[in-house]
């Protein structure tokens, strides 16, 4: 869907994106990158209907007379619905020539994430005034091995449920929540081997997939 929103207002997001200063290697900087803003010119210029009317006339002459207008143009892809609950997959593989390879990198990221930079200054169901749009982390998938074998194993916080949340994802209600982790036991979890674990061992491992629950 296309929509037309003020210039000076589109590109705009609940925090200052530019204060944030994310340090390469992290699930910050990861989307900061994906949600960068591009200019796109030359082949990636952009059809523009408004432009190729009053250039072309009329729509029923468009199609007749096959001349499109393109220009260039501005393209950010921000979130603009706040999710009850965010998973973030990292893209843990690359191309090495014709074949791909495994990326083992370790990409970190923190017990509470921060949306707010990321998400739009119109963004849905975040209540006005707040420039904070706060997860907590209760989930992570590991991949040990490479690109054609190995293992998957998770680390799962048990906590206490969480009534808030259930309301947000039930009845769309949004209410200033917690902004501090929720408090729970980790574990680490491989095949039907199940063990306690600190959130420093869940921070250091190689996370392929990252499940946070809303907070604020």
């Amino acid at each position: 869907k296309v929509s037309t929103d003020d210039p000076e207002t589109a590109f705009c997001t609940l925090a200052n994106r530019e204060e944030l200063n994310p340090e390469e290697g992290s699930i910050h900087h990861c989307l900061y990158q994906f949600t960068r803003n591009e200019t796109l010119t030359e082949t990636n210029k952009l059809l523009c209907d408004v432009c190729t009317q009053r250039h072309c006339g009329p729509k029923n002459n468009i199609k007749s007379e096959k001349k499109y207008v393109y220009t260039n143009a501005k393209k950010q892809m921000l979130i603009s619905l706040a999710p009850p609950i965010l998973t973030l997959h990292l893209k843990r593989f690359q191309h090495a020539g014709f074949n791909l390879r495994k990326v083992n990198r370790h990409i970190k990221f923190p017990e509470v994430i921060d949306l707010a930079p990321f998400c739009t200054a119109k963004c849905k169901n975040v209540a006005e005034g707040n420039t904070k749009v706060l997860y907590s982390l209760y989930g992570v998938v590991e991949h040990s091995g490479t690109m054609r074998s190995g293992h998957y194993t998770a680390y799962v916080k048990m906590r206490a449920m969480n009534n808030h949340l259930s309301d947000l994802v039930l009845r769309g209600q949004s209410q200033a929540l917690e902004t501090e982790p929720v408090k729970g036991q980790w574990f680490h979890i491989s095949d039907t081997h199940v063990q306690p674990v600190s959130v420093s061992k869940v921070l250091s491992s190689q996370a392929y997939l990252l499940f946070y629950e809303r907070l604020l």
